[in-house]
């Protein structure tokens, strides 16, 4: 006998990109695990860049899985959400009036039957939506980091109601990095200190130079291995590991901004995107870091040591590069694209982030403690 459902959870995702299309998969993968828990969850809208296809009623229905499963596809073929429209059953809205849309679902469902709004894309131009959902008192799921990286007052706004956000997917992927911080934080423990390597791409990098190969191929064999962005600056920037630094130094109640981060890069500025495309980078750029990237690595060895790149948070401030450390340290054995969290005291995570793309289902999606308001309409 099938078990009644006791809990609709409509979703709105903003952002269908890798992540957001590995999102919707899961979700239809699993339906039979919701059924058995008694929930079903809606996907009422999905947005891109441009447009946002819709459900034709969100208090009735949902883009069923069929439209799901084929939106994907059109979506990794690189064709438009219009291209859906011929299956039916579904309105699409070009923005700005996209945007509208999404905040007439969060009026009437955020204060009912409860809405989600989970940002999957990788844009600060979701945080005035992000905020007048919350307003309306929906819940939101972030995969997207640069919400909680911007203005340190957007990011109060949106941790606010902390029972109502989750953004465990923005620092370490799968491994549960916020919610440990943040119930250790919760039971009165302060953390003084964190140290870690969250970047499963220069994890790969740093551990391979260490059989002596170029810096040069290692860095194409990640990017042909799918481990880099297409622009693999976007990794050897250090960029991406300073905004989930930011992040965890925030939960930490230190008002920083992007500014006072120390953020070494592996590239030379006359390398940036702005004087080099990323073909003439691979070609002829990266054969150029090789000696000065061998020198610091063989230095390191001679010393008993290994090359990480490495986050390091303190209450004097945050700083993110490349760091010695011993080879039998918690970060020193790490190979390929694992990655460790530390406080002072005890390991906090060892898992391989590259196994867990956009995080476990339990952890994007937001459950509310006992005693809510909301926990009727989310669980």
């Amino acid at each position: 006998m099938p078990t009644p459902v006791k809990s609709v959870l409509p979703v709105v995702l903003l952002g269908c990109g890798g992540v957001g299309r590995y999102l919707l998969r899961h979700i239809v993968s699993c339906r039979p695990l919701h059924a058995n828990q008694g929930v079903a969850i809606r996907v009422v809208g999905v947005a891109d860049s441009s447009s946002l296809l819709v459900a034709e009623d969100v208090h009735s229905t949902a883009l069923d899985d069929a439209l799901l499963t084929q939106l994907c596809a059109a979506k990794s073929a690189g064709s438009p959400l219009s291209s859906l429209l011929a299956q039916g059953h579904c309105q699409l809205f070009k923005n700005p009036e996209a945007r509208d849309k999404v905040i007439d679902a969060a009026t009437t469902l955020g204060r009912t039957t409860g809405l989600v709004l989970v940002d999957c894309s990788a844009t600060y131009d979701t945080v005035a939506l992000l905020k007048d959902a919350v307003d309306h008192g929906c819940c939101i799921v972030l995969a997207n980091k640069k919400p909680l990286t911007g203005a340190y007052e957007d990011f109060q706004k949106l941790v606010s109601n902390f029972r109502r956000i989750r953004f465990e997917s923005t620092v370490g992927a799968g491994l549960p990095v916020i919610a440990s911080v943040t119930r250790i934080i919760a039971s009165g423990d302060p953390i003084s200190r964190i140290v870690g390597s969250l970047s499963g791409t220069l994890g790969y990098v740093m551990s391979e130079l260490e059989d002596g190969k170029k810096f040069s191929e290692v860095v194409k064999n990640a990017k042909s291995l799918g481990y880099t962005e297409p622009d693999p600056r976007d990794d050897l920037g250090g960029m991406d590991v300073a905004r989930k630094a930011l992040i965890l130094a925030r939960l930490l109640g230190q008002q920083m901004s992007m500014e006072n981060i120390n953020v070494e890069s592996l590239y030379p500025s006359e390398l940036g995107p702005d004087a080099v495309s990323t073909k003439d980078f691979l070609e002829s750029g990266l054969v150029q870091l090789d000696n000065s990237m061998e020198e610091r690595v063989k230095a390191a060895s001679l010393r008993g040591n290994v090359l990480r790149y490495v986050c390091e948070i303190e209450s004097t401030g945050c700083q993110v590069g490349l760091k010695e450390l011993p080879k039998d340290s918690a970060l020193g054995r790490l190979r390929g694209s694992d990655n460790v969290v530390m406080s002072p005291f005890f390991l906090l995570f060892y898992l391989s982030s590259f196994d867990h793309p956009c995080g476990d289902i339990q952890q994007m999606l937001p459950e509310l403690p006992p005693g809510d308001p909301g926990r009727r309409s989310w669980q």
